[in-house]
C-alpha cells in the first residue's frame, strides 16, 4: 500500500511558504506545484498566500526596518541594508529571545515563540527588494529554533523558487553546543558567525547570562570544527565592553584560541539600548584593542553599524510591539 502524504492540499494552499517544492509537488502534482512556486517566488507576493502583513517601515539612509505582524497578532522586526548591487536582509527567527544578552533589546520581554519556516521565508519575500545576502541576525537565537530555521534555508535555496545561493546565507548564533554539532553535520555550507563577546567563562556569563550552561571552550571548539568540516572561515563577533572584556588577558586568550586558525574576529561597537549600566570604550580604545590582536597575527575587522537612528542596529531590534498584546 502506498504511504499517504504527510500534508494535505488544504495545508499547501493555506500556507504554501511553509513547504519546499518537492513537498508541494508530492501533494498537488508537478504542474500545479510549478505554477504555485512561480507565483510565490517569481512574482509579487499575493495576499491570499501570506500569513503575515507589513505593519510599518522605518527608513534611514541605507537602512530600512520592517515591522511585520504575524497571524496571531505578534510582531517581529526585519532589517534591509542597501548595497550597490542589491541588499542584505537581516532576518528574525523567534518572537523575543531566551538568551538574555545584556546588550540586546530583543529578549527584554523574554521568549514568546518560535517562528515557522513560512514566517522566516516571508520576511525575505515581503521585502520586495533585491536581496543577495541573508543574515539570520535578527530577533531570536536561530539554533534554538533549529528545525524551522534549517527548513527555511532549504526553502530559500530551492532551485524551483528563489534559488538563493548558500554562500549568501550567514547564521549568527551564541553557539549552543549540541545544536552547533548538528549544524556541522548538515549538508549546508552556510557562513557561520559566533557571538562570542568574551574570552573567559565568567565574562561570558555576565554578558550572555542564559548561556552559562555552555562552556565557552566548547563553543569555540565547536565553531572551529565547523570551519574545518566545511572549509569555511568562521567569524567570531566580539562586542567590546569597557571593564568587562577589554583587558590584556582577554587579548592573550583570543590569540591562544585563534592564532593560525581560519578565523576572523569582528569587533563590534555597542549600540545604545535601555541598559544604562553598559559603557562602550572610546574609539581609540577599540582601535588599540584591534591593533594588539593584529600584532599577534589575528585577522580583525570592525563592523560598521547601520540603522542606529531607527533602532535597527545590532542589539536594537525590540519586542515592544508585543507588550500591548501579551
Amino acid at each position: 500500500m502506498k504511504k499517504s502524504n504527510k500534508y494535505t492540499p488544504i495545508d499547501i494552499w493555506n500556507d504554501p511558504y511553509r513547504f519546499t517544492y518537492k513537498e508541494i509537488m508530492e501533494v498537488i502534482g508537478e504542474s500545479e506545484a510549478k505554477a504555485l512556486y512561480s507565483s510565490l517566488y517569481k512574482h509579487s507576493p499575493k495576499k491570499k498566500y501570506r500569513t503575515m502583513s507589513l505593519k510599518t517601515v522605518y527608513k534611514d539612509c541605507d537602512t530600512e526596518k520592517y515591522v511585520f505582524e504575524l497571524s496571531d497578532g505578534k510582531c517581529i522586526e526585519t532589517v534591509f541594508i542597501k548595497r550597490r548591487d542589491g541588499g542584505t536582509a537581516c532576518v528574525s527567527t523567534q518572537v523575543g529571545c531566551s538568551v538574555g544578552c545584556i546588550f540586546c533589546e530583543s529578549g527584554r520581554n523574554g521568549f514568546v515563540r518560535n517562528l515557522t519556516p513560512s514566517e522566516i521565508v516571508q520576511q525575505v519575500v515581503l521585502l520586495r527588494r533585491k536581496v543577495n545576502r541573508i543574515v539570520f541576525m535578527g530577533m531570536g537565537e536561530p539554533l534554538f529554533n533549529y528545525n524551522n530555521f534549517i527548513k527555511a534555508i532549504h526553502i530559500l535555496r530551492d532551485r524551483n523558487g528563489m534559488n538563493f545561493p548558500t554562500d549568501g546565507i550567514t547564521v549568527s548564533t551564541v553557539g549552543p553546543a549540541e545544536q552547533l554539532k548538528k549544524l556541522r553535520e548538515e549538508h549546508l555550507k552556510i557562513q557561520l558567525t559566533i557571538s562570542l563577546h568574551a574570552a573567559t567563562q565568567a565574562a561570558r556569563n555576565r554578558i550572555i547570562p542564559n548561556m552559562h550552561i555552555h562552556d565557552i571552550n566548547d563553543v569555540v571548539n565547536g565553531a572551529l570544527s565547523y570551519a574545518e568540516r566545511h572549509n569555511r572561515k568562521v567569524v567570531f563577533a566580539y562586542l567590546l565592553l569597557q571593564g568587562i572584556n577589554d583587558k590584556p588577558s582577554d587579548v592573550r586568550q583570543l590569540v591562544k584560541w585563534f592564532g593560525g586558525k581560519n578565523v576572523m574576529l569582528n569587533l563590534l561597537e555597542y549600540n545604545p539600548t535601555s541598559n544604562t549600566q553598559i559603557k562602550k570604550p572610546a574609539k581609540h580604545e577599540m582601535a588599540a584593542f584591534k591593533q594588539q590582536l593584529e600584532r599577534a597575527g589575528l585577522e580583525v575587522t570592525m563592523r560598521i553599524s547601520h540603522g542606529r537612528k531607527i533602532k535597527a542596529a545590532c542589539g536594537q531590534l525590540a519586542n515592544k510591539y508585543n507588550k500591548i498584546i501579551e
